[in-house]
């Protein structure tokens, strides 16, 4: 189906992008997944590109464009042309934001301008080895004292662990209340900082994902991000964005995978016809096709409301269960058609099979997400008891 979203400025800068990720990233690709991680280069290359943080304003080297649709055709045409595991969607949409809105104009002009440019590669550290989605739970200790706050725990599964330069870092900073934590700006070099293990994965092999180590990290009091005590409400904030992010990325995915498999069973042939010539084949993929076009439309208009300020935290919450269950559908689907091919590493079917694993899992469980749309619907247990 057509989507009616983008015009024609929208179509020529997805021509420049999909240049880009042809260019830059697909060829080198094979070697960023057997080194499992992306080269700290392609970040400046992106920046010079103009790829990174487009929302940015002028004075920090961005472009000033607010309407996410550029955003969108970013992590679209990465997912389709580039590498998964090359992070522009963390950098640009998930961790530079928490600078540019919760941040004091000190700080932007301080980080942002290294951020649009790809010199400084951002991470974020929420979860911990012992409580993963657990906010309330959290272990890492910021105890204020007084010129610095003294920053004490560990974070795992870190996407852009190695690589990051600058991370959003979430600490306990109010032992008596639950969500009483704050967010700090961690630098690299900051003594007592390390990185442990880059670890190893069921699939998005480049991606560099690590532990990180803090101790008796002294941070500077200029480094708090937002106010002391109200981290879990920036985060909250974010959080909407966080998941349609996600879901651009899933629906782009499958997608990609859709159009593979359609290439290659109209090509592989079997008892003497092409396999797409099977009535099962034909089927499988009218299903998804259809499939595909309802949830597309509905992640595009999740984008225009996101551009309004209207996008709700159900809607993202639906945006992102909807995409991610039907990548799974469409990824297993599309394998079993290129049958023992898809089994295969030097298909590409094949390692997409195994990225698409984490979909369901990260920015928020499927299980998170229907509880979310639940509970917008007033089906709460504490209001129906």
């Amino acid at each position: 189906m057509r989507r009616l979203i983008f015009e024609a400025e929208h179509e020529q800068f997805r021509d420049s992008v999909r240049h880009f990720m042809l260019s830059e990233v697909a060829p080198h690709a094979e070697r960023f997944r057997e080194d499992g991680i992306v080269d700290r280069a392609l970040y400046a290359k992106a920046g010079a590109a103009g790829l990174l943080c487009t929302w940015a304003e002028e004075r920090h080297g961005g472009a000033g464009i607010d309407d996410f649709r550029f955003e969108q055709i970013i992590i679209e045409e990465n997912m389709r042309h580039g590498d998964i595991g090359f992070y522009i969607n963390l950098h640009s949409d998930l961790v530079a934001p928490y600078i540019a809105k919760l941040g004091t104009a000190e700080q932007q002009d301080r980080f942002m301008p290294a951020i649009v440019s790809g010199e400084t590669i951002l991470a974020v550290a929420m979860t911990e080895p012992s409580t993963g989605s657990d906010l309330a739970g959290m272990k890492t200790r910021a105890v204020d004292a007084g010129d610095h706050w003294l920053l004490n725990g560990a974070k795992t599964y870190i996407s852009n662990g190695i690589l990051a330069d600058l991370v959003v870092v979430a600490a306990r900073t109010d032992p008596d209340r639950p969500h009483g934590i704050s967010l700090f700006l961690v630098e690299r070099g900051m003594a007592g900082f390390e990185r442990g293990r880059k670890l190893a994965k069921m699939g998005l092999d480049s991606q560099d994902t690590a532990e990180l180590f803090f101790n008796d990290v002294r941070v500077p009091k200029a480094n708090l991000l937002g106010v002391a005590g109200q981290g879990f409400a920036g985060l909250a904030q974010l959080l909407v964005q966080e998941r349609l992010v996600a879901a651009i990325g899933f629906m782009a995915t499958a997608q990609t995978a859709f159009d593979l498999t359609l290439n290659f069973v109209k090509d592989r042939r079997a008892f003497g016809r092409p396999i797409g010539a099977f009535q099962n084949s034909r089927f499988v993929m009218a299903g998804l096709r259809a499939e595909l076009d309802m949830a597309q439309t509905f992640i595009d208009q999740c984008v225009l409301l996101l551009n309004r300020g209207d996008l709700s935290p159900e809607d993202a919450a639906g945006a992102k269960l909807v995409s991610s269950e039907l990548e799974a559908r469409v990824m297993d689907a599309c394998l079993q058609l290129h049958g023992g091919a898809g089994y295969m590493d030097e298909y590409r079917i094949s390692r997409m099979y195994r990225d698409a694993r984490i979909s369901r899992i990260f920015a928020g469980t499927s299980e998170i997400m229907k509880e979310i749309i639940g509970r917008g619907l007033g089906l709460d247990e504490r209001k129906l008891a």
